[in-house]
């Protein structure tokens, strides 16, 4: 028997069916539409063709972007405009008529890299998730964390600058400010701006407003000093937020996804050595103290839609 697992992002639906394994057996996609009804019918028609392709599932989880009640109510969704207390497991319970497990998108994805990626065999460590702003997703004692009311792991929203650059949630240098690709991006263009990124600004055809974090990190990767000295600044402050969450929660593993990471290396790199004089104790593994790796996650794009299969099928608390 298969579950199904869907995961709604801002502009696409991606939902995967999953054997008793954990294996993928089918894999689809659709755009994510706007209104709360059209999205429920869409999250809800894609089950249906996941259903066509590798048979009827047992149950459907899906991961959503925002606030998630413990109930399945999907309190707040900023990326997902109009969309407001919507009872995502009723809704979709009544259209499928199965039973449906609803949880944070990042929630599910940590919850994929714990079971079958690479926080596997981990039973402390966070998942955080780097792109336009920043998600994020922890594993304490094997289980996953979801709070008094399931709104854990909102990691983006920690304030790192009361003066930093105002979020969109209201207040000001909040983490996804500083360290998402958003702030990479606005770190790449004030550099353009002072003549501090001129291999970026080439990329970017002469005009420094068009300078994004893509730029930057691909000088970083030619090897241009003066991009490679800004990804460090950038380092320190998503090190910032990791050491942190390091210092509140002493997972084994920090697992970084989202688009940001396929930097590799040139991000990778100096995250790690930026980190170690944030954390009380140090993260040098042989120090008789602490020992944490820092690593790229594994699964993916599909570890939200995997993870929500998964925790649909009952692999979770």
């Amino acid at each position: 028997m298969v579950t199904a697992g869907i995961d709604v992002g801002g502009t696409k639906l991606l939902g995967v069916a999953v054997d008793g394994a954990g294996e993928v057996v089918a894999e689809r996609r659709s755009p994510t539409p706007a209104g709360a009804a059209e999205l429920l019918d869409a999250v809800a028609a894609l089950a249906g063709e996941l259903a066509a392709d590798a048979g009827p599932p047992s149950a459907v989880g899906a991961g959503v972007p925002g606030l998630v009640r413990r109930d399945g109510v999907l309190a707040v969704a900023p990326n997902l405009p109009g969309v407001v207390h919507l009872d995502v497991r009723a809704e979709l319970a009544a259209r499928l008529g199965v039973p449906v497990q609803v949880d944070n998108d990042a929630t599910c994805a940590m919850w994929a890299e714990h079971r079958l990626g690479a926080a596997r065999g981990a039973t402390d460590a966070v998942l955080v998730t780097l792109g336009t702003g920043i998600g994020g997703g922890v594993v304490a004692g094997g289980r996953l964390v979801r709070g008094a009311h399931g709104f854990a792991g909102e990691l983006g929203h920690m304030v790192v600058d009361p003066a930093g650059p105002a979020c969109p949630c209201g207040r000001r240098g909040c983490w996804e400010t500083v360290a998402s690709g958003g702030g990479l991006g606005r770190l790449a263009r004030r550099a353009a701006v002072a003549g501090r990124a001129v291999r970026a600004l080439a990329l970017a055809g002469g005009d420094p407003d068009a300078v994004t974090g893509e730029h930057l990190t691909a000088a970083a990767a030619e090897g241009d000093a003066e991009a490679r000295a800004l990804m460090a600044e950038f380092a320190g402050w998503v090190a910032l937020g990791l050491a942190n969450l390091a210092n509140a929660l002493d997972p084994a593993v920090l697992v970084l996804g989202g688009g940001l990471v396929e930097a590799g290396e040139v991000l990778l790199g100096p995250v790690r050595a930026a980190l170690g004089g944030g954390v009380l104790g140090g993260v040098v593994p042989g120090n008789g103290e602490r020992s944490l790796a820092v690593v790229p996650a594994a699964l993916g794009e599909r570890a939200g839609a995997v993870g929500a299969a998964l925790l649909a099928a009952g692999d979770g608390a």
